[in-house]
């Protein structure tokens, strides 16, 4: 089985940075750790979150903002929650592209917020219910079905991953954020859970995590209903390179007119 038959979808692999600036595993993580706050908004905007950058800070500060939904400020709290834990897992060398991995970021990730976390759709109590993602006026994107077991989520994920050692850790990385967005192996949280499990290939490998900008959350959007709808991710892997702090060093120069 092929890279792409394996992922259920393609990308030009000739476009996808090849040359990484890398840094000691201390110093991806301090970095992430010092930008956890700008993470955590960027994320909570991808959302739709209402909460403000300084209403989030207070909340990492242990204290409560006034006048807010506690569903807003518990999806805050268990977005830090999961960061920290990705943190951690890669500081102590434990992180690996696995499912065990996977789902224990999802549990942590929408704690309270999905119908079930922590577990493949089909593994819980809830077997029938499959959930789709509104794509706007392009309609909806509807995944697996949801089974008792998961037997084919759990065999997509298996030849996915499998594939995926193939690719160098950039390419694995990216490819890893879209391959959970698409197959929506979770109830709910699939684009959280995949950025988390993504920037834990790249600082396990030494290079910088990726943000999603808050001011491009509607390109971001944009481009993963293209995304969906044709299953080529060569505009959404340019994105994601282009949100990298080191881009300027990874991306070609823009052709001059």
């Amino acid at each position: 089985m092929t890279l792409f038959d394996a992922l259920g979808f393609r990308w030009d692999r000739s476009a996808v940075p090849t040359t990484v600036p890398t840094h000691s595993l201390e110093r991806v993580c301090f970095r992430f750790h010092k930008m956890l706050p700008e993470f955590v908004w960027d994320a909570s905007v991808l959302e739709g979150n209402p909460l403000t950058f300084p209403e989030i800070k207070t909340l990492l500060d242990g204290v409560t903002v006034g006048g807010r939904k506690i569903s807003d400020q518990e999806q805050i709290l268990n977005l830090a929650e999961s960061s920290k834990r990705l943190l951690t897992i890669v500081k102590s060398g434990q992180f690996s592209l696995t499912k065990n991995v996977f789902i224990e970021l999802n549990g942590i990730v929408v704690r309270k917020e999905a119908l079930e976390w922590g577990i493949f759709r089909g593994e819980g109590q809830e077997t029938n219910y499959t959930p789709d993602v509104g794509l706007g006026e392009r309609g909806r994107y509807t995944p697996l079905p949801t089974l008792p077991g998961a037997p084919e989520l759990n065999r997509v994920f298996n030849e996915g991953v499998t594939a995926l050692q193939e690719c160098e850790p950039f390419e694995r990385a990216t490819a890893f954020f879209l391959f959970g967005t698409l197959q929506q192996f979770f109830f709910d949280g699939n684009k959280r859970t995949s950025r988390f499990m993504m920037n834990g290939v790249l600082m396990s490998h030494g290079i910088d995590a990726i943000s999603v900008p808050a001011a491009k959350v509607q390109e971001f959007n944009e481009k993963m209903v293209r995304f969906y709808l044709s299953k080529d991710a060569t505009e959404m892997m340019d994105f994601l390179a282009g949100c990298h702090p080191d881009a300027e060093a990874i991306l070609p120069p823009p052709e001059k007119l």
